[in-house]
């Protein structure tokens, strides 16, 4: 880490290595290029927030550090493993089974709707080789219990639930395995005020007590504002400004991050 970047860490993440490295990020789809040399770090128990309009490449970052697609070019490193990009696809889903988690703004991309809300948990568990129903059912209620869902409606299945109840559910499903990264996107769109806040201080709490390393992708500022240590401002596929929220929105410096800010006063 060179003095530069040091700058725009937490006093707390100074003396602990990154957890996660990107390097060089490119994604092109035809003659379209959604991220260009994004690179960035993460460290352990902090959270990273990602900003920027629709179509700025923030969310097809994310994508990428779930392993659902390949880059053009760049590596991703979490922890102990190498490359994650260039392992196989049975080596990455062998990974992002164990050391990611991801909640979806769309309920329906991470849950089965039909199954109960602790059966979608154990079929997490499940895909990572657990087989002892006891087991199954203890974690189930232990994550959902994390992530503040009434335990007495774990056997209902999401289709019958509030958009913020299925957020609960996406949310104990992410993180029954203990993942090292959990991925946010854009959590809170779509949910009442009150929901949001609610959502919003259980990411709090499960951060807290558990020190889970996230990235949370969201356009609302405010949420960027109230979880993120740091945050990156995207634009064109590019990291236009990055440093500590609070500089950041405070007082940004990149013409277009000054746009953002001030189209939400």
């Amino acid at each position: 880490m060179t003095l530069a970047s040091s700058l725009l860490l937490p006093p707390q993440l100074l003396q602990v290595g990154a957890l996660l490295e990107v390097s060089g990020l490119q994604m092109v789809y035809g003659r379209v290029s959604a991220v260009r040399g994004v690179s960035f770090e993460l460290y352990p128990g902090e959270v990273l927030g990602i900003v920027g309009e629709s179509g700025s490449g923030k969310s097809t970052v994310l994508r990428l550090l779930n392993l659902e697609e390949r880059p053009s070019a760049g590596t991703y490193r979490l922890a102990h493993h190498q490359d994650l990009f260039a392992l196989s696809r049975q080596e990455q889903r062998a990974a992002r089974v164990r050391d990611i988690g991801i909640v979806y703004q769309n309920p329906h991309l991470g849950l089965r709707l039909r199954y109960s809300s602790s059966g979608n948990i154990a079929e997490r568990m499940l895909t990572a080789g657990e087989r002892r129903f006891r087991v199954l059912r203890e974690v189930a209620r232990a994550s959902l219990s994390a992530s503040e869902f009434p335990l007495i409606r774990m056997d209902d299945p999401p289709q019958v639930l509030s958009g913020g109840m299925q957020q609960r559910v996406q949310l104990a499903k992410a993180i029954a395995l203990e993942p090292q990264l959990l991925l946010l996107d854009e959590p809170t769109t779509g949910l009442d005020v009150s929901v949001q806040a609610r959502v919003l201080d259980t990411l709090r709490h499960l951060q807290s007590e558990r020190a889970v390393s996230m990235i949370i992708v969201s356009h609302d500022l405010g949420v960027i504002r109230t979880l993120a240590d740091r945050v990156l401002v995207m634009r064109h596929g590019q990291v236009v400004e990055r440093g500590l929220t609070d500089q950041v929105l405070e007082d940004p410096q990149h013409p277009y991050t000054q746009q953002l800010v001030h189209a939400k006063l």
